[in-house]
């Protein structure tokens, strides 16, 4: 069942509580997931661009941490089992194989969304993300002991509300600065919200190392499409990591953007846009295209 919320969010109630979603725009579905401690925001540049260019852009407001809505209490929470979550928002939506796009710790879901369910994809899109042993980069290993300590990572959050703390966190991520109102809408309700800080601290400490070497393990056998749209220079997952991954995924690409860093999304959403709009009209999109929508995508992307 879904309804719209006051922020004009769509919902859905799952059996892990209700999600917030937005769904914009009509085509071969693309499905986004986010990492820790940011919102569906991260993707509003790449949406704006692919929606026109005729993909349906459904991004869930996963438990990360800056969603709004706590799941319920009782609801077991993992980066595996957010991945689940995924799957049965896709089949509460009756959204049939997607394309998943994955991003910072969204992308370790991402990959395992892919291993755990892969009837519900038609292909994968990964920026720079966790994955194999790189999960989480230092200093993020820091945060799982944290989030199963008593208290969790509600000292983190006091933290946070210091501006300088948030400003250089968040640094390291981007190639320019993030404005500081979307770092705090980001972070505003962890820090005010103890359902939200719950969830999070249920999916931080969660978190086990064996997680994205099993994921990676099992995509040896994933046959469908995988897109590296990659950072050339991000400090957490360099290139080589993504080497790494693609070389153990057998129908996969890696396409390299220059001056991108974690959130290569918001670095360089155009570039990221076209890859993901090539890729596309490639491998998943041309088997619901007409040969006028064909022609016409043909044009969006330049070629």
């Amino acid at each position: 069942m879904t309804r719209q919320d006051q922020e004009k969010k769509l919902t859905v109630d799952l059996p892990q509580g209700t999600v917030a979603f937005r769904d914009e725009g009509e085509g071969p579905v693309l499905l986004f997931s986010h990492g820790i401690f940011v919102d569906s925001s991260l993707w509003d540049g790449l949406v704006e661009r692919l929606v026109p260019a005729g993909f349906r852009c459904v991004r869930p407001e996963t438990p990360m941490g800056a969603h709004r809505i706590p799941l319920n209490p009782e609801t077991p929470l993992s980066p595996p089992r957010v991945a689940d979550l995924l799957a049965d928002f896709i089949d509460a939506l009756d959204l049939g194989p997607v394309t998943v796009v994955g991003s910072d710790s969204g992308g370790a879901v991402s990959q395992m969304f892919a291993a755990q369910h892969p009837d519900k994809l038609a292909a994968m899109v990964l920026t720079n993300c966790d994955a194999l042993e790189v999960y989480p980069p230092f200093p993020f290993t820091l945060l799982p002991p944290l989030a199963r300590m008593p208290g969790g990572i509600a000292p983190l959050g006091l933290l946070m509300k210091l501006r300088p703390v948030r400003w250089a966190t968040y640094r390291m991520l981007t190639a320019d600065p993030i404005p500081d109102r979307q770092l705090k809408a980001w972070l505003g309700p962890t820090g005010s919200n103890p359902g939200i800080r719950r969830d999070v601290n249920k999916v931080i400490g969660g978190l086990e190392k064996n997680q994205a070497i099993d994921a990676a393990e099992k995509l040896r056998g994933f046959e469908k499409p995988v897109l590296f749209a990659w950072g050339e220079s991000d400090r957490f997952f360099k290139p080589e990591l993504a080497e790494r991954l693609a070389a153990m995924i057998p129908n996969s690409r890696i396409e390299k953007v220059e001056g991108g860093r974690t959130f290569v999304a918001l670095d360089d959403p155009e570039k990221v846009s076209n890859l993901i709009v090539e890729f596309m009209n490639e491998t998943v999109a041309p088997a619901g295209r007409t040969d006028a929508q064909r022609s016409t995508l043909a044009g969006a992307d330049g070629r």
